[in-house]
């Protein structure tokens, strides 16, 4: 469940990180303003643990697409800000793009992309931290050929992760989406004491896995 904790009036790189390592997280309104949230409980997965359904791991081994990691990253955000329907809707602000893409020049966000003959048809982006990877968002474009490109993304996140020695993935709210790979659902105190240890953590962001 998500709850409001505050109206992030200052929005800019230094706080977004501190409010990272607070575990709360932004998300932008229809007017444009932000808001910081806190999930409780937290939905986090297992790095290297996946609960991968068989006929995805069959296409995943077929290697479908061409995954790139940090090469548009800004595209990439912007690909998941658009609206998807009416139950669910866009909450990435212009103001959030150009904040994380201050975040991903500087080293600390990240997105892992599918292309196919040179289109740009799915992907995630996120933020890490020490040993923390906090999941923000991913898109399909289905209409041109990305079937299951955000999913496949989400297979050669892990396999980063799990390469570069990041202890934490935060998924922040569970959704049919997500539950399929498994993971928990835990309390906001247990998951702040998980965060306070992953942050300890000398993790390396790994472009190749």
């Amino acid at each position: 469940m998500y709850f409001h904790v505050g109206t992030a009036h200052r929005f800019d790189a230094e706080t977004v990180l501190s409010a990272y390592c607070n575990g709360f997280f932004p998300m932008g309104d229809e007017h444009g303003a932000i808001h910081w949230i806190v999930s409780d409980p937290r939905f986090v997965l297992p790095i290297g643990g996946l609960h991968v359904p068989r006929t995805l791991a069959r296409l995943d081994r077929k290697r479908p697409f061409e995954i790139r990691t940090d090469t548009a990253f800004r595209r990439v955000m912007e690909f998941c800000a658009q609206d998807r329907s009416e139950e669910n809707q866009a909450w990435i602000t212009p103001r959030m793009i150009d904040v994380y893409t201050e975040l991903h020049q500087a080293g600390f966000a990240h997105s892992v992309e599918a292309w196919l003959g040179g289109v740009l048809v799915g992907g995630l982006y996120g933020l890490a931290l020490g040993g923390a990877f906090f999941g923000e968002s991913m898109f399909t474009r289905r209409e041109v050929g990305g079937d299951n490109a955000s999913k496949i993304c989400l297979l050669a996140l892990d396999r980063r992760l799990k390469a570069g020695g990041f202890v934490l993935l935060d998924s922040q709210e569970a959704n049919d989406h997500m539950s399929q790979f498994g993971g928990e659902t835990i309390e906001f105190d247990d998951y702040r004491d998980r965060l306070d240890q992953a942050l300890q953590v000398q993790a390396r962001w790994s472009v190749e896995a």
